[in-house]
């Protein structure tokens, strides 16, 4: 393998009242159009998606929504997902759950930021390349 250096920072937020912590903070810092990548529907149910909808309404932003992220994801449905954010030219994806749908916005946003349109082809970090990764929150 040849040698390189890789950086991933995160910052998660928790508990009451983060979503609009988060979101107050992070959204200005990014373009118009957002991807928002959630599971089940269990956030339509709970109050959050109505909450996190009225604050990207509130900064501007215009959703392209990626929904139905289910445990354990399939290779299928980040493809999905990377088809939808590159028609749709998606500056930044906003993950709302749990770990399956962080993983499946990485892999988004791996496979947009690449000259490839399939993540098979960069199992191994062999295919990789500097590419556009967008940025997710």
């Amino acid at each position: 393998m040849n040698k390189f250096t890789y950086t991933n920072p995160a910052k998660v937020y928790f508990g009451n009242g983060s979503a609009d912590d988060a979101l107050n903070a992070e959204l200005q810092k990014y373009g118009k159009t957002v991807m928002l990548a959630y599971g089940g529907g269990s956030i339509k149910h709970n109050g959050i998606y109505d909450e996190v909808m009225t604050l990207l309404k509130k900064a501007d932003k215009t959703v392209i929504e990626f929904s139905g992220i289910m445990s354990n994801p399939t290779y299928e449905k980040v493809q999905e997902g990377a088809v939808l954010a590159k028609t749709h030219g998606v500056d930044f994806i906003l993950a709302v759950g749990g770990g399956s749908v962080i993983d499946t916005a990485k892999g988004v946003r791996m496979v947009i930021g690449q000259r490839t349109d399939d993540i098979e082809s960069l199992m191994g970090c062999e295919g990789l390349t500097a590419g556009r990764h967008i940025p997710f929150i």
